[in-house]
Protein backbone atom coordinates (compact mmCIF):
# COMPACT_ATOMS: atom_id res chain seq x y z
CA UNK A 1 0.00 0.00 0.00
CA UNK A 2 1.52 3.44 -0.88
CA UNK A 3 -0.41 6.28 -0.23
CA UNK A 4 -1.68 6.96 3.95
CA UNK A 5 -4.37 9.16 2.45
CA UNK A 6 -5.96 6.23 0.11
CA UNK A 7 -4.91 3.63 2.44
CA UNK A 8 -4.76 4.78 6.33
CA UNK A 9 -4.98 1.05 8.21
CA UNK A 10 -5.52 1.77 12.09
CA UNK A 11 -5.47 -0.11 14.71
CA UNK A 12 -8.86 -0.32 16.80
CA UNK A 13 -9.43 -1.86 20.78
CA UNK A 14 -11.14 -4.98 18.93
CA UNK A 15 -8.37 -6.00 15.95
CA UNK A 16 -4.97 -5.23 14.63
CA UNK A 17 -5.71 -3.50 10.86
CA UNK A 18 -3.25 -5.16 9.10
CA UNK A 19 -3.51 -8.43 10.98
CA UNK A 20 -6.71 -8.23 9.43
CA UNK A 21 -5.42 -7.33 6.45
CA UNK A 22 -3.51 -10.07 6.25
CA UNK A 23 -5.78 -12.69 7.23
CA UNK A 24 -8.73 -11.21 5.20
CA UNK A 25 -7.38 -10.13 1.99
CA UNK A 26 -5.50 -13.14 1.26
CA UNK A 27 -7.85 -15.48 -0.25
CA UNK A 28 -9.04 -11.90 -2.21
CA UNK A 29 -5.28 -11.74 -3.60
CA UNK A 30 -4.00 -15.03 -4.26
CA UNK A 31 -4.97 -16.08 -7.42
CA UNK A 32 -3.67 -12.70 -8.26
CA UNK A 33 -0.66 -12.50 -6.78
CA UNK A 34 0.21 -16.02 -8.69
CA UNK A 35 -0.76 -14.32 -12.13
CA UNK A 36 1.49 -11.17 -11.18
CA UNK A 37 3.95 -13.41 -10.00
CA UNK A 38 3.95 -15.64 -13.22
CA UNK A 39 3.86 -12.91 -15.52
CA UNK A 40 6.69 -11.28 -14.01
CA UNK A 41 8.60 -14.94 -15.72
CA UNK A 42 10.95 -14.84 -12.39
CA UNK A 43 14.56 -16.88 -12.31
CA UNK A 44 16.82 -18.38 -9.67
CA UNK A 45 19.00 -15.67 -8.73
CA UNK A 46 16.61 -12.94 -9.49
CA UNK A 47 16.76 -9.58 -7.58
CA UNK A 48 12.54 -8.37 -7.05
CA UNK A 49 11.29 -5.81 -5.85
CA UNK A 50 7.71 -6.12 -4.32
CA UNK A 51 6.38 -2.73 -4.63
CA UNK A 52 3.38 -1.44 -2.07
CA UNK A 53 3.99 -4.83 -0.59
CA UNK A 54 1.07 -4.68 2.03
CA UNK A 55 1.75 -7.63 4.32
CA UNK A 56 4.36 -9.29 1.72
CA UNK A 57 2.13 -11.43 -0.33
CA UNK A 58 3.86 -11.03 -3.47
CA UNK A 59 7.27 -10.79 -1.48
CA UNK A 60 6.59 -13.95 0.14
CA UNK A 61 5.62 -15.83 -3.41
CA UNK A 62 9.00 -14.07 -5.38
CA UNK A 63 11.19 -15.14 -2.78
CA UNK A 64 9.82 -18.95 -3.54
CA UNK A 65 11.02 -18.47 -7.02
CA UNK A 66 14.11 -16.74 -7.13
CA UNK A 67 15.37 -19.42 -4.54
CA UNK A 68 18.56 -18.71 -2.15
CA UNK A 69 20.44 -17.36 -5.04
CA UNK A 70 18.17 -14.25 -5.30
CA UNK A 71 16.59 -11.58 -3.66
CA UNK A 72 13.79 -9.78 -3.17
CA UNK A 73 12.93 -6.53 -1.39
CA UNK A 74 9.55 -5.01 -0.58
CA UNK A 75 8.76 -1.54 0.11
CA UNK A 76 5.94 -0.25 1.58
CA UNK A 77 4.70 3.86 2.82
CA UNK A 78 2.76 2.07 5.89
CA UNK A 79 4.93 1.26 9.01
CA UNK A 80 2.55 -1.56 10.54
CA UNK A 81 1.83 -3.32 7.41
CA UNK A 82 5.77 -3.79 7.07
CA UNK A 83 6.21 -5.43 10.71
CA UNK A 84 3.31 -7.38 9.98
CA UNK A 85 4.56 -8.70 6.84
CA UNK A 86 7.84 -9.41 8.43
CA UNK A 87 5.78 -11.38 11.30
CA UNK A 88 4.71 -13.56 7.98
CA UNK A 89 8.14 -13.80 6.83
CA UNK A 90 8.80 -17.66 5.80
CA UNK A 91 12.09 -18.59 7.29
CA UNK A 92 12.94 -21.21 4.57
CA UNK A 93 13.22 -18.39 1.70
CA UNK A 94 16.20 -16.19 1.51
CA UNK A 95 15.17 -13.11 4.11
CA UNK A 96 13.07 -10.50 2.23
CA UNK A 97 14.06 -6.85 3.06
CA UNK A 98 11.68 -5.03 4.37
CA UNK A 99 11.99 -1.05 3.77
CA UNK A 100 9.23 1.85 4.87
CA UNK A 101 9.58 3.86 1.57
CA UNK A 102 7.05 5.79 -0.78
CA UNK A 103 6.89 4.77 -4.49
CA UNK A 104 7.70 8.06 -5.82
CA UNK A 105 11.08 7.58 -3.38
CA UNK A 106 12.26 4.61 -3.55
CA UNK A 107 15.64 4.08 -1.22
CA UNK A 108 17.71 1.52 -4.07
CA UNK A 109 20.14 2.40 -6.67
CA UNK A 110 19.71 3.18 -10.47
CA UNK A 111 19.02 -0.51 -12.36
CA UNK A 112 18.66 -2.43 -8.98
CA UNK A 113 15.85 -4.70 -9.47
CA UNK A 114 15.18 -7.91 -12.85
CA UNK A 115 11.45 -7.24 -11.70
CA UNK A 116 9.26 -4.80 -10.21
CA UNK A 117 6.11 -6.14 -8.79
CA UNK A 118 3.01 -4.50 -8.16
CA UNK A 119 0.01 -5.89 -6.45
CA UNK A 120 -2.68 -3.79 -5.94
CA UNK A 121 -0.91 -1.10 -5.03
CA UNK A 122 -1.15 1.64 -7.80
CA UNK A 123 -4.49 2.74 -7.47
CA UNK A 124 -3.44 4.48 -3.82
CA UNK A 125 -0.07 6.47 -5.11
CA UNK A 126 -0.86 9.85 -5.28
CA UNK A 127 1.17 10.48 -8.16
CA UNK A 128 1.32 7.45 -10.76
CA UNK A 129 3.31 8.85 -13.19
CA UNK A 130 6.23 9.95 -10.56
CA UNK A 131 5.82 6.51 -8.82
CA UNK A 132 6.31 4.75 -12.34
CA UNK A 133 8.85 6.65 -13.25
CA UNK A 134 10.68 5.55 -10.08
CA UNK A 135 9.86 2.00 -10.89
CA UNK A 136 11.57 2.58 -14.15
CA UNK A 137 14.94 3.92 -12.45
CA UNK A 138 14.97 0.67 -10.32
CA UNK A 139 14.88 -1.64 -13.42
CA UNK A 140 17.96 -2.88 -15.12
CA UNK A 141 17.51 -2.22 -18.87
CA UNK A 142 15.45 -5.32 -20.58
CA UNK A 143 14.06 -6.08 -16.54
CA UNK A 144 9.98 -6.90 -16.32
CA UNK A 145 7.12 -4.68 -14.79
CA UNK A 146 3.86 -6.63 -13.74
CA UNK A 147 0.96 -5.07 -11.57
CA UNK A 148 -2.23 -5.83 -11.23
CA UNK A 149 -5.36 -3.33 -10.18
CA UNK A 150 -9.21 -4.15 -10.13
CA UNK A 151 -10.57 -3.48 -13.04
CA UNK A 152 -13.62 -0.46 -12.94
CA UNK A 153 -16.97 -0.20 -12.57
CA UNK A 154 -17.38 -1.93 -9.08
CA UNK A 155 -20.32 -3.78 -10.84
CA UNK A 156 -17.40 -5.90 -12.98
CA UNK A 157 -17.21 -7.78 -9.29
CA UNK A 158 -20.45 -8.74 -7.52
CA UNK A 159 -18.69 -8.31 -4.00
CA UNK A 160 -16.78 -4.84 -4.59
CA UNK A 161 -20.73 -4.06 -5.85
CA UNK A 162 -22.03 -5.10 -2.74
CA UNK A 163 -18.96 -3.24 -0.82
CA UNK A 164 -20.11 0.30 -3.08
CA UNK A 165 -23.60 -0.27 -1.77
CA UNK A 166 -23.03 -0.14 1.97
CA UNK A 167 -20.39 2.62 1.78
CA UNK A 168 -22.37 4.60 -0.38
CA UNK A 169 -25.94 3.49 2.69
CA UNK A 170 -23.47 3.85 5.62
CA UNK A 171 -20.57 5.72 5.45
CA UNK A 172 -19.30 9.47 4.39
CA UNK A 173 -18.39 10.72 1.37
CA UNK A 174 -14.71 10.34 2.89
CA UNK A 175 -16.10 6.58 2.73
CA UNK A 176 -17.05 6.58 -1.05
CA UNK A 177 -14.14 8.51 -2.14
CA UNK A 178 -11.56 5.86 -0.25
CA UNK A 179 -13.84 3.50 -2.23
CA UNK A 180 -13.56 5.06 -5.50
CA UNK A 181 -9.96 5.19 -4.61
CA UNK A 182 -9.62 1.22 -5.05
CA UNK A 183 -11.02 1.21 -8.58
CA UNK A 184 -9.51 3.77 -9.49
CA UNK A 185 -6.61 2.44 -12.30
CA UNK A 186 -8.13 1.23 -15.59
CA UNK A 187 -5.52 0.08 -18.36
CA UNK A 188 -5.49 3.50 -20.19
CA UNK A 189 -4.67 5.26 -17.20
CA UNK A 190 -1.86 2.32 -16.20
CA UNK A 191 -0.25 1.82 -20.12
CA UNK A 192 -0.03 6.19 -20.77
CA UNK A 193 1.67 6.24 -16.98
CA UNK A 194 3.94 3.73 -18.13
CA UNK A 195 4.90 4.80 -21.65
CA UNK A 196 5.71 8.37 -19.85
CA UNK A 197 8.20 6.64 -17.10
CA UNK A 198 9.93 5.10 -19.92
CA UNK A 199 8.59 1.42 -20.18
CA UNK A 200 8.17 -0.36 -23.86
CA UNK A 201 5.99 -3.24 -24.69
CA UNK A 202 3.32 -2.68 -22.53
CA UNK A 203 0.24 -5.55 -22.47
CA UNK A 204 -2.78 -5.33 -20.21
CA UNK A 205 -5.34 -7.71 -20.39
CA UNK A 206 -8.18 -8.93 -17.56
CA UNK A 207 -7.96 -11.62 -15.52
CA UNK A 208 -10.97 -13.23 -13.59
CA UNK A 209 -10.82 -15.09 -11.38
CA UNK A 210 -14.03 -17.23 -8.82
CA UNK A 211 -13.17 -17.18 -5.34
CA UNK A 212 -14.70 -19.36 -2.47
CA UNK A 213 -15.18 -17.77 0.94
CA UNK A 214 -16.27 -20.85 3.28
CA UNK A 215 -18.42 -18.35 5.50
CA UNK A 216 -19.39 -15.28 3.48
CA UNK A 217 -20.68 -12.70 6.48
CA UNK A 218 -17.11 -13.32 8.67
CA UNK A 219 -15.65 -12.70 5.74
CA UNK A 220 -17.80 -9.45 4.84
CA UNK A 221 -17.00 -8.38 8.11
CA UNK A 222 -13.44 -9.09 8.92
CA UNK A 223 -12.72 -7.85 5.49
CA UNK A 224 -14.55 -4.75 6.24
CA UNK A 225 -12.94 -3.69 9.15
CA UNK A 226 -9.70 -4.38 7.27
CA UNK A 227 -9.94 -1.70 4.33
CA UNK A 228 -10.18 2.50 4.61
CA UNK A 229 -13.44 2.46 3.78
CA UNK A 230 -14.95 0.18 6.17
CA UNK A 231 -12.74 2.08 9.11
CA UNK A 232 -14.14 5.52 7.98
CA UNK A 233 -17.66 3.99 8.36
CA UNK A 234 -16.88 3.14 11.78
CA UNK A 235 -15.23 6.07 12.68
CA UNK A 236 -17.80 8.17 11.63
CA UNK A 237 -21.12 6.05 12.76
CA UNK A 238 -19.74 3.85 15.58
CA UNK A 239 -19.77 -0.03 15.91
CA UNK A 240 -23.43 0.03 15.08
CA UNK A 241 -23.03 1.81 11.56
CA UNK A 242 -20.08 -0.56 10.35
CA UNK A 243 -22.41 -3.62 11.78
CA UNK A 244 -25.17 -2.43 9.62
CA UNK A 245 -22.90 -2.39 6.49
CA UNK A 246 -21.40 -5.27 6.56
CA UNK A 247 -24.68 -6.97 6.99
CA UNK A 248 -25.82 -4.86 3.66
CA UNK A 249 -22.86 -6.90 2.10
CA UNK A 250 -24.02 -9.81 3.18
CA UNK A 251 -27.95 -9.18 2.08
CA UNK A 252 -26.44 -8.30 -1.16
CA UNK A 253 -24.99 -11.07 -2.40
CA UNK A 254 -27.87 -13.34 -1.03
CA UNK A 255 -27.72 -14.55 -4.68
CA UNK A 256 -24.40 -16.07 -4.50
CA UNK A 257 -24.84 -17.55 -1.13
CA UNK A 258 -25.27 -21.26 -0.26
CA UNK A 259 -27.69 -22.39 2.52
CA UNK A 260 -24.63 -22.41 4.21
CA UNK A 261 -23.27 -19.31 4.21
CA UNK A 262 -20.50 -20.20 1.65
CA UNK A 263 -20.28 -18.29 -1.51
CA UNK A 264 -17.84 -18.37 -4.72
CA UNK A 265 -17.39 -15.12 -6.52
CA UNK A 266 -15.80 -13.98 -9.53
CA UNK A 267 -13.43 -10.72 -9.47
CA UNK A 268 -11.94 -9.23 -12.17
CA UNK A 269 -8.37 -7.06 -12.25
CA UNK A 270 -6.68 -5.97 -15.06
CA UNK A 271 -3.49 -7.65 -15.16
CA UNK A 272 -0.26 -5.46 -17.11
CA UNK A 273 3.35 -6.27 -17.37
CA UNK A 274 6.17 -3.77 -19.10
CA UNK A 275 9.31 -3.76 -19.86
CA UNK A 276 11.80 -1.29 -19.37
Amino acid sequence: MADPKGFPLKDNATHDATEHYERYSAPLMAPFVTAVVEAADLFPGAQVLDLACGTGFVARAAAAQVGPTGHVAAADLLEGMLRTAARHAPRMYPDIEFTLAPADKLPYPDDSFDAVLCQQGMQFFPDLEAALTEAARVTRPGGRFTATAWTPPADRSPYFAAQLRAVTEHGTKEAEARFATSLSCPADRVTAALTKAGFHDITTREVTFTIAFPDLADFAAGHLAAVPWGQSIEETGGAAAFTEAAETIRRTLTAHTAPDGSATLPFTATLTTATR
